[in-house]
């Protein structure tokens, strides 16, 4: 499911318009990654939990030529799924 599939699968099931759903998912979105960009964890219940986490920096191997690079320090966004998401996903 892409993300327009997603808008006209909740405005279907809410009765709001595809523009009103649109809108509502970019705000949810933008302030999912705002709060996540100062270093805040976003956590709904029932869903799941969005936190950050930081990456060292390591040296891997380019696969194509076997040399060593140098990858650099990053921050990544980790997703926790939650009990009852877990619980559903599983009785599909």
């Amino acid at each position: 499911m892409n993300k327009q599939e997603l808008i006209d699968a909740v405005a279907a099931k809410t009765g709001t318009t595809k523009a009103e759903t649109a809108e509502t998912l970019d705000a949810l979105l933008g302030t999912l990654t705002s709060a996540l960009t100062q270093g805040d964890t976003v956590q709904l219940i029932g869903f799941g939990s969005f936190s950050t986490r930081a990456r060292t920096a390591r040296v891997g191997r380019n696969p194509a030529t076997g040399a060593e690079i140098q990858i650099a320090a990053a921050k990544t966004v980790k997703f926790t799924a939650g009990k009852a998401f877990k619980d559903a996903v599983n009785r599909a």
